[in-house]
């Protein structure tokens, strides 16, 4: 095997609690996520040289600050049998959206080094690397819907094939993540509404109701633009959404659908005035990782 080409897929919360600040400076958190079918994708391909040639469809993420090129740079720590690769990624999930494009791209391109070179891996060593990169590498190296807490190393495999669809708005702000922990970690007491087991059970059960009257990111309650996003939301509702909610730490509103036509129709509107993606919810079969 010398190339590997990879559909790196994006990510919604449908519940998103932030439960303290650990003495690392990563937070602990309680998070269902649920896959879908937008996805960045991925080409790699070994190469007779000893390093990694990098190029995305977005100029400025053609360096080292790269996750990607973090991550190979941690996996030749780990082992000597990695060889040089050319990796092209077109990028068709939104930055800085809380759809998780970059950690998605980071834990598809971990898995598939260690196939391509087999490094031989475990999926404990996988996650370990995943985790030292972010918090959301490990969460998505998980093609189905999670529960995913500690800061998002600790999954729980959710068992799901529903199957619903995805309006996603991506407004022209974007919102750094770490500056939206530091708003969290600024405030002195929010209450937080936990329905992750009313969430599982709608998901374990195909209940669609049961999902729309639970779902809750904390995030709304710190970000400055909470009249855009609202905005944004009674958009989707209007629409046919029967429930949504901004996704991560934002800036990304999506709305589930449960009628395929509907969403259709509310993805043609919307799409004239922002932004717009449409999909579905995802949950592979297999049960290997990713």
């Amino acid at each position: 095997m010398n190339t590997i080409y990879k559909k790196a897929r994006a990510k919604i919360n449908l519940n998103l609690l932030v439960l303290n600040k650990r003495e690392d400076n990563y937070h602990n958190i309680r998070s269902i996520f649920q896959k879908i079918s937008l996805y960045d994708e991925l080409y790699i391909e070994k190469t007779d040289t000893n390093t990694i040639e990098l190029n995305t469809n977005i100029k400025e993420l053609n360096n080292e600050d790269n996750i990607i090129y973090k991550a190979y740079m941690k996996l030749k720590e780990r082992t000597n049998n990695v060889g040089g690769v050319k990796v092209s990624i077109n990028k068709k999930i939104p930055m800085e959206a809380g759809l998780a494009g970059g950690s998605t791209d980071c834990a598809n391109f971990i898995v598939c080094m260690n196939k391509l070179f087999n490094l031989n891996l475990s999926k404990k060593e996988m996650k370990d690397i995943g985790k030292s990169l972010g918090a959301d590498v490990v969460p998505c190296m998980y093609n189905t819907a999670i529960k995913a807490e500690g800061i998002g190393n600790i999954i729980t495999k959710l068992k799901t094939d529903i199957k619903y669809y995805i309006l996603i708005i991506k407004p022209k702000i974007s919102f750094n993540t770490k500056n939206m922990y530091k708003r969290i970690d600024s405030k002195e007491e929010i209450k937080q509404v936990d329905q992750s087991d009313k969430i599982i059970e709608a998901l374990e059960s195909k209940k669609l109701d049961l999902l729309k009257n639970n779902m809750y990111n904390v995030f709304e309650n710190v970000i400055k633009e909470k009249d855009l996003i609202k905005k944004l939301k009674n958009e989707l509702k209007k629409t046919g959404a029967i429930q949504s909610l901004m996704t991560g730490a934002g800036s990304c509103v999506y709305g589930i659908f449960k009628d395929k036509q509907v969403a259709k129709k509310a993805y043609r509107k919307l799409k004239e005035r922002y932004q717009t993606y449409i999909c579905t919810s995802y949950n592979s079969k297999r049960e290997e990782i990713l």
